[in-house]
């Protein structure tokens, strides 16, 4: 997600003009890139939560953002500001929050180990860790200077059937959160403080308040309370990004056809969050000097890709199944977007 702050639909051509070009550049301050991320945070503080930190912009607002050549911070481009990593190795929890299944052979019900997830979702959250692409990841490191570990297991999953939001209402942080607690309290989901608690919606569900218009997903934390005491919870609000295709998906073909188009686009916005989680879990880890996060630095963009028997676009195939998903920032050498490490 776009670390800090959001590209705005709403910013006058001149100025998103203005961004693009210090985006790709070492300059120093830039008094039209200040203006634009004024005017970012305006449009950021007008959804319902205001400013939730760690957006992902949608292809239509930062389709020009490129990392190649966009360097900025350290010797690689990104740099450590002291926060904590998953360095470990990261788990995923799926809450499918829907009244029905969300993806084609998804759970419609009732909470179960990730193994049990037939779904296009689950088949790539069982296959994303140890696979090359993840490995990226494996380029940085905790404050001790341990390589965050290439593990990303996909333990559990819950289709609440309870209180779900209606299509194009506004869920807020705060209604997530609850709805989180919820689950732990009833026992639905096991907390644990490693795992990345993605919730899914259908539809045109707008969690967070900005979905469609201003981002596609982010990642953020929160509080909850297990067994009576405070722990932070990690989450991602992942939205169905097939309901605004021309701002949160790549345009091309599904990478599988006609099987399920809405997880073949939702896979890579979900690795997009997944690889922030790890890297910059409270947002004081791992980014740039403008904010950006490693998968920002690379958002919307492929690398070499193949056409599929299928028809479909990919570049990458994990656990037998191809998947196009978007490169991400690698931590090594000067710093690039790659697709494997």
């Amino acid at each position: 997600m776009f670390s800090r702050r959001l590209l705005s639909s709403s910013a006058p051509a001149a100025l998103v003009a203005a961004f693009l070009v210090s985006a790709c550049s070492d300059a120093g301050t830039n008094p039209q890139l200040d203006e634009v991320f004024s005017a970012d945070q305006a449009v950021m503080n007008a959804t319902p939560d205001g400013d939730h930190g760690h957006v992902m912009p949608g292809r239509t607002q930062l389709e020009r953002l490129k990392a190649a050549g966009g360097k900025s911070g350290g010797g690689t481009g990104i740099f450590y500001h002291g926060g904590p990593v998953l360095q470990s190795g990261t788990n995923v929890a799926a809450v499918y929050w829907a009244s029905a299944p969300i993806y084609v052979n998804g759970p419609a019900a009732g909470s179960g180990p990730g193994s049990a997830d037939a779904s296009l979702i689950g088949h790539f959250l069982r296959s994303l860790g140890g696979s090359p692409y993840f490995n990226i990841n494996h380029s940085y490191t905790s404050g001790t200077g341990a390589l965050i570990a290439n593990s990303v297991v996909y333990t559990q999953y819950w289709a609440n059937n309870s209180s779900v939001p209606a299509d194009g209402a506004n869920v807020t942080d705060a209604q997530m959160i609850g709805m989180l607690q919820s689950g732990f309290t009833s026992g639905a989901l096991t907390y644990d403080a490693s795992t990345v608690y993605s919730i899914f919606t259908a539809n045109k569900v707008n969690l967070g308040g900005g979905f469609g218009t201003q981002y596609c997903a982010y990642h953020s934390h929160g509080t909850v309370t297990v067994g009576g005491v405070s722990k932070i919870v990690l989450y991602a609000a992942m939205p169905y990004d097939y309901a605004y295709p021309a701002a949160c998906t790549s345009g091309l073909p599904a990478a599988n056809g006609a099987l399920d188009p809405g997880a073949d686009y939702e896979v890579s916005v979900l690795a997009h969050e997944i690889e922030e989680t790890t890297t910059d879990m409270l947002g004081n880890a791992w980014f740039d000097r403008r904010g950006y996060e490693n998968a920002d630095k690379c958002a919307w963009t492929w690398g070499t890709t193949y056409t599929t028997a299928a028809g479909g676009t990919a570049n990458m195939n994990l656990g037998g199944k191809h998947f196009l998903v978007q490169r991400n920032w690698v931590n090594a050498g000067t710093g690039g977007c790659v697709l494997a490490y």
